[in-house]
Protein backbone atom coordinates (compact mmCIF):
# COMPACT_ATOMS: atom_id res chain seq x y z
CA UNK A 1 0.00 0.00 0.00
CA UNK A 2 1.70 3.50 -0.85
CA UNK A 3 2.84 4.94 2.33
CA UNK A 4 0.33 8.30 1.78
CA UNK A 5 -2.70 6.17 1.38
CA UNK A 6 -1.75 4.00 4.72
CA UNK A 7 -1.24 7.45 6.51
CA UNK A 8 -4.65 8.56 5.33
CA UNK A 9 -6.22 5.93 6.21
CA UNK A 10 -4.62 5.68 10.08
CA UNK A 11 -6.34 9.42 10.14
CA UNK A 12 -9.40 8.83 8.68
CA UNK A 13 -9.41 5.66 11.56
CA UNK A 14 -9.17 8.08 14.25
CA UNK A 15 -11.70 10.66 12.67
CA UNK A 16 -14.57 8.21 12.43
CA UNK A 17 -13.64 6.36 15.58
CA UNK A 18 -13.49 9.53 17.59
CA UNK A 19 -17.59 9.74 18.41
CA UNK A 20 -17.14 5.83 19.50
CA UNK A 21 -13.71 6.83 21.98
CA UNK A 22 -16.04 9.27 23.27
CA UNK A 23 -19.23 7.67 23.64
CA UNK A 24 -17.64 4.58 25.55
CA UNK A 25 -16.10 7.11 27.62
CA UNK A 26 -18.99 8.21 28.73
CA UNK A 27 -20.25 4.93 29.13
CA UNK A 28 -17.85 3.76 31.23
CA UNK A 29 -18.13 6.39 33.58
CA UNK A 30 -21.71 5.86 34.09
CA UNK A 31 -21.55 2.32 34.25
CA UNK A 32 -18.39 2.15 36.93
CA UNK A 33 -20.68 3.78 39.02
CA UNK A 34 -23.47 1.23 38.51
CA UNK A 35 -25.74 3.31 36.55
CA UNK A 36 -26.70 1.31 32.81
CA UNK A 37 -26.61 4.61 30.31
CA UNK A 38 -27.81 3.12 27.03
CA UNK A 39 -28.96 6.89 26.65
CA UNK A 40 -25.93 8.02 24.98
CA UNK A 41 -27.29 7.85 21.71
CA UNK A 42 -29.86 10.63 22.62
CA UNK A 43 -27.49 12.31 24.71
CA UNK A 44 -25.01 12.44 21.63
CA UNK A 45 -27.64 13.69 19.07
CA UNK A 46 -28.91 16.36 21.55
CA UNK A 47 -25.65 17.64 21.70
CA UNK A 48 -24.73 17.80 18.34
CA UNK A 49 -28.13 19.48 17.58
CA UNK A 50 -27.58 21.84 20.30
CA UNK A 51 -24.19 22.65 19.09
CA UNK A 52 -25.09 23.54 15.94
CA UNK A 53 -27.52 25.46 16.82
CA UNK A 54 -26.19 27.68 18.94
CA UNK A 55 -22.77 28.03 16.50
CA UNK A 56 -24.78 28.89 13.38
CA UNK A 57 -26.80 31.45 15.39
CA UNK A 58 -24.14 33.15 17.11
CA UNK A 59 -21.47 33.01 14.04
CA UNK A 60 -22.56 36.78 13.23
CA UNK A 61 -22.42 37.64 16.67
CA UNK A 62 -19.34 36.32 17.97
CA UNK A 63 -16.54 37.67 16.83
CA UNK A 64 -13.93 36.69 18.99
CA UNK A 65 -12.04 34.00 18.74
CA UNK A 66 -8.86 31.59 20.88
CA UNK A 67 -6.34 31.38 18.33
CA UNK A 68 -7.09 29.34 15.08
CA UNK A 69 -10.55 28.41 16.66
CA UNK A 70 -13.60 30.73 16.27
CA UNK A 71 -15.68 32.01 19.07
CA UNK A 72 -19.02 30.66 17.70
CA UNK A 73 -17.84 26.89 17.15
CA UNK A 74 -16.63 26.81 20.72
CA UNK A 75 -19.43 28.18 22.09
CA UNK A 76 -21.14 25.63 20.56
CA UNK A 77 -19.33 22.92 21.51
CA UNK A 78 -19.80 24.11 25.27
CA UNK A 79 -23.68 24.03 24.50
CA UNK A 80 -23.02 20.76 23.73
CA UNK A 81 -21.85 19.90 26.30
CA UNK A 82 -24.27 21.82 29.01
CA UNK A 83 -27.06 19.85 27.01
CA UNK A 84 -24.99 16.41 27.40
CA UNK A 85 -24.91 17.42 31.69
CA UNK A 86 -28.56 18.58 31.65
CA UNK A 87 -29.87 15.03 29.88
CA UNK A 88 -27.04 13.13 32.05
CA UNK A 89 -28.49 14.90 35.15
CA UNK A 90 -31.96 14.00 34.40
CA UNK A 91 -31.36 10.27 33.39
CA UNK A 92 -29.76 10.39 37.71
CA UNK A 93 -32.75 12.34 38.34
CA UNK A 94 -35.09 9.45 37.29
CA UNK A 95 -32.84 6.62 38.33
CA UNK A 96 -31.81 7.93 41.36
CA UNK A 97 -34.84 9.89 42.72
CA UNK A 98 -37.92 7.88 41.57
CA UNK A 99 -35.77 4.27 41.12
CA UNK A 100 -36.88 4.32 37.45
CA UNK A 101 -35.41 0.89 35.59
CA UNK A 102 -32.55 2.58 33.75
CA UNK A 103 -33.00 0.97 30.65
CA UNK A 104 -36.24 2.33 30.26
CA UNK A 105 -35.11 5.95 31.88
CA UNK A 106 -32.30 5.80 28.81
CA UNK A 107 -34.93 4.76 26.25
CA UNK A 108 -37.17 7.32 26.96
CA UNK A 109 -34.48 9.85 26.58
CA UNK A 110 -33.60 8.61 23.54
CA UNK A 111 -36.52 8.93 21.88
CA UNK A 112 -37.11 12.16 23.22
CA UNK A 113 -33.73 13.62 21.73
CA UNK A 114 -35.02 11.76 18.29
CA UNK A 115 -38.55 13.36 18.60
CA UNK A 116 -37.30 16.75 19.81
CA UNK A 117 -34.68 17.54 17.31
CA UNK A 118 -36.48 16.83 14.55
CA UNK A 119 -39.20 18.75 15.63
CA UNK A 120 -37.35 21.70 17.08
CA UNK A 121 -35.18 21.66 13.68
CA UNK A 122 -38.29 21.86 11.36
CA UNK A 123 -39.66 24.85 13.90
CA UNK A 124 -36.76 27.02 13.61
CA UNK A 125 -34.90 26.18 9.53
CA UNK A 126 -38.51 25.08 8.10
CA UNK A 127 -36.67 22.14 6.55
CA UNK A 128 -35.62 18.31 7.56
CA UNK A 129 -32.44 19.64 7.34
CA UNK A 130 -29.89 22.36 8.31
CA UNK A 131 -27.75 25.19 6.00
CA UNK A 132 -24.22 24.33 6.21
CA UNK A 133 -22.06 26.79 8.48
CA UNK A 134 -19.36 28.62 7.26
CA UNK A 135 -16.80 27.29 8.74
CA UNK A 136 -15.98 24.06 10.90
CA UNK A 137 -13.55 23.71 13.81
CA UNK A 138 -9.69 23.28 12.09
CA UNK A 139 -7.23 21.15 12.14
CA UNK A 140 -4.52 21.84 15.18
CA UNK A 141 -2.10 19.79 13.24
CA UNK A 142 -1.83 19.31 9.67
CA UNK A 143 0.33 18.15 7.00
CA UNK A 144 0.23 16.55 3.07
CA UNK A 145 1.77 13.92 2.04
CA UNK A 146 2.99 12.87 -1.76
CA UNK A 147 1.51 9.44 -2.71
CA UNK A 148 0.83 8.04 -5.90
CA UNK A 149 -1.94 9.18 -6.69
CA UNK A 150 -1.43 12.95 -5.73
CA UNK A 151 -1.08 14.52 -2.51
CA UNK A 152 -2.72 13.21 0.47
CA UNK A 153 -3.69 16.07 3.40
CA UNK A 154 -3.55 14.42 6.69
CA UNK A 155 -5.55 16.40 9.39
CA UNK A 156 -5.37 15.97 13.48
CA UNK A 157 -9.25 18.55 14.34
CA UNK A 158 -9.08 19.53 18.37
CA UNK A 159 -12.33 17.03 19.27
CA UNK A 160 -10.49 14.71 17.95
CA UNK A 161 -7.15 15.01 19.71
CA UNK A 162 -9.49 15.56 23.12
CA UNK A 163 -11.11 12.34 22.86
CA UNK A 164 -7.36 10.66 22.66
CA UNK A 165 -6.35 13.23 25.85
CA UNK A 166 -9.39 12.12 27.64
CA UNK A 167 -8.96 8.21 27.28
CA UNK A 168 -5.31 8.74 28.86
CA UNK A 169 -7.28 11.11 31.85
CA UNK A 170 -10.12 8.58 32.17
CA UNK A 171 -8.09 5.84 32.33
CA UNK A 172 -5.54 8.09 35.58
CA UNK A 173 -8.66 9.58 36.90
CA UNK A 174 -10.53 5.80 36.98
CA UNK A 175 -7.47 3.76 38.51
CA UNK A 176 -5.32 6.13 40.16
CA UNK A 177 -7.62 8.73 41.76
CA UNK A 178 -9.82 8.74 44.98
CA UNK A 179 -12.43 9.95 42.52
CA UNK A 180 -11.98 7.09 40.58
CA UNK A 181 -11.78 4.49 43.42
CA UNK A 182 -14.89 6.39 45.10
CA UNK A 183 -16.55 5.19 41.39
CA UNK A 184 -15.78 1.92 41.27
CA UNK A 185 -16.60 1.10 44.72
CA UNK A 186 -20.28 2.47 43.77
CA UNK A 187 -20.20 0.45 40.79
CA UNK A 188 -19.52 -2.52 42.64
CA UNK A 189 -20.46 -2.44 46.29
CA UNK A 190 -22.99 0.70 47.29
CA UNK A 191 -23.98 -0.62 50.16
CA UNK A 192 -20.18 -0.55 52.25
CA UNK A 193 -20.00 2.80 50.39
CA UNK A 194 -23.20 3.99 52.33
CA UNK A 195 -22.21 2.34 55.55
CA UNK A 196 -18.50 4.79 55.04
CA UNK A 197 -20.86 7.65 54.91
CA UNK A 198 -20.83 8.61 51.29
CA UNK A 199 -23.57 9.48 49.30
CA UNK A 200 -24.07 6.82 46.61
CA UNK A 201 -26.67 9.08 45.06
CA UNK A 202 -24.01 12.27 45.20
CA UNK A 203 -21.26 10.02 43.46
CA UNK A 204 -23.64 8.79 40.93
CA UNK A 205 -25.06 12.30 39.56
CA UNK A 206 -21.55 13.34 39.42
CA UNK A 207 -20.58 10.44 36.99
CA UNK A 208 -23.92 10.83 34.81
CA UNK A 209 -23.05 14.64 34.61
CA UNK A 210 -19.38 13.70 33.10
CA UNK A 211 -20.55 11.18 30.82
CA UNK A 212 -23.57 13.51 29.63
CA UNK A 213 -20.75 16.26 28.60
CA UNK A 214 -18.82 13.84 26.98
CA UNK A 215 -21.29 12.02 25.29
CA UNK A 216 -22.18 15.62 23.88
CA UNK A 217 -18.69 16.47 23.34
CA UNK A 218 -18.98 13.76 20.88
CA UNK A 219 -22.18 15.16 19.17
CA UNK A 220 -20.22 18.48 18.58
CA UNK A 221 -17.83 16.73 16.49
CA UNK A 222 -20.34 15.22 14.03
CA UNK A 223 -21.80 19.02 13.70
CA UNK A 224 -18.80 21.63 14.36
CA UNK A 225 -15.93 19.08 12.84
CA UNK A 226 -16.93 16.33 10.70
CA UNK A 227 -20.10 17.27 8.84
CA UNK A 228 -20.79 21.20 9.09
CA UNK A 229 -24.63 21.06 9.74
CA UNK A 230 -27.52 19.05 11.24
CA UNK A 231 -29.80 16.43 9.84
CA UNK A 232 -32.54 14.33 11.53
CA UNK A 233 -31.06 11.06 13.64
CA UNK A 234 -27.85 11.81 12.21
CA UNK A 235 -26.00 9.77 14.89
CA UNK A 236 -27.36 6.73 13.01
CA UNK A 237 -26.58 4.12 15.91
CA UNK A 238 -22.90 5.36 16.73
CA UNK A 239 -24.17 5.93 20.38
CA UNK A 240 -25.09 2.13 20.41
CA UNK A 241 -22.20 0.95 18.74
CA UNK A 242 -20.39 3.06 21.70
CA UNK A 243 -22.28 0.63 24.06
CA UNK A 244 -20.03 -2.52 22.35
CA UNK A 245 -16.85 -0.75 21.84
CA UNK A 246 -16.95 -0.42 26.01
CA UNK A 247 -18.07 -3.83 26.79
CA UNK A 248 -15.31 -4.77 24.04
CA UNK A 249 -13.05 -2.88 26.26
CA UNK A 250 -13.98 -4.18 29.43
CA UNK A 251 -15.68 -0.86 31.01
CA UNK A 252 -11.48 0.32 30.87
CA UNK A 253 -10.61 3.40 28.86
CA UNK A 254 -7.37 2.40 26.92
CA UNK A 255 -9.01 -0.88 25.86
CA UNK A 256 -11.84 0.77 25.00
CA UNK A 257 -9.73 3.44 23.20
CA UNK A 258 -8.17 0.30 21.23
CA UNK A 259 -11.46 -1.00 20.70
CA UNK A 260 -12.89 2.14 19.30
CA UNK A 261 -9.84 2.12 16.97
CA UNK A 262 -10.72 -1.05 15.68
CA UNK A 263 -14.21 -0.46 14.54
CA UNK A 264 -13.33 2.83 13.13
CA UNK A 265 -10.49 0.98 11.19
CA UNK A 266 -13.64 -1.08 9.65
CA UNK A 267 -15.34 1.98 8.73
CA UNK A 268 -12.53 3.77 6.88
CA UNK A 269 -11.53 -0.06 5.22
CA UNK A 270 -15.09 0.10 3.94
CA UNK A 271 -14.73 3.99 2.47
CA UNK A 272 -11.49 2.81 0.85
CA UNK A 273 -12.73 -0.14 -0.51
CA UNK A 274 -15.17 1.80 -2.43
CA UNK A 275 -13.37 4.59 -3.59
CA UNK A 276 -11.22 1.87 -4.99
CA UNK A 277 -13.87 0.73 -6.94
CA UNK A 278 -14.00 -3.00 -5.32
CA UNK A 279 -16.84 -5.17 -6.97
CA UNK A 280 -18.59 -5.71 -3.54
CA UNK A 281 -22.19 -4.17 -3.21
CA UNK A 282 -21.89 -0.82 -1.57
CA UNK A 283 -24.65 -1.97 0.85
CA UNK A 284 -22.47 -4.61 2.22
CA UNK A 285 -19.41 -2.34 2.80
CA UNK A 286 -21.62 0.16 4.67
CA UNK A 287 -22.89 -2.32 6.90
CA UNK A 288 -19.52 -3.77 7.92
CA UNK A 289 -19.13 -1.62 11.04
CA UNK A 290 -22.14 -2.85 12.10
CA UNK A 291 -21.70 -6.35 11.42
CA UNK A 292 -18.48 -6.34 13.25
CA UNK A 293 -19.92 -5.22 16.18
CA UNK A 294 -22.20 -8.14 16.41
CA UNK A 295 -19.54 -10.63 15.72
CA UNK A 296 -17.66 -8.67 18.73
CA UNK A 297 -19.98 -8.70 21.09
CA UNK A 298 -21.51 -12.84 20.42
CA UNK A 299 -17.86 -13.57 20.81
CA UNK A 300 -17.65 -11.72 24.70
CA UNK A 301 -21.12 -13.09 25.74
CA UNK A 302 -20.05 -14.66 28.85
CA UNK A 303 -16.37 -13.52 29.07
CA UNK A 304 -16.94 -10.17 30.20
CA UNK A 305 -17.67 -8.97 33.83
CA UNK A 306 -19.54 -5.48 34.20
CA UNK A 307 -20.04 -3.94 37.68
CA UNK A 308 -21.43 -5.75 40.01
CA UNK A 309 -24.06 -3.86 41.65
CA UNK A 310 -24.97 -1.99 37.94
CA UNK A 311 -28.44 -1.20 36.89
CA UNK A 312 -29.30 -1.62 41.31
CA UNK A 313 -30.18 1.84 43.24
Amino acid sequence: MDLAVFLALLAATLRLATPLILGSLAGIWSERSGVINIAIEGIMLSGAFAGYVIAEKTATVIGWSLGPLPGNLLAGSVAACLTGIFLGLLHAFWSSKFRTDQIISGTAINILALGLTAYLLRLIYDVGGSPKLADTLPALLSWTVAGKHGEIAIQFTPIMLAALILAVISHFGLFHTPWGLRTQAVGEHPMTVRTLGMSVEGIRYCNLALSGAIAGLAGAFLTLEQIGQFNEGMTSGKGFIALAVMIFGRWKPLLALAAALFFGLADAAQVLLQTRGISVPAEFLEMLPYLLTIVALLGLVGRTRPPAAIGQS
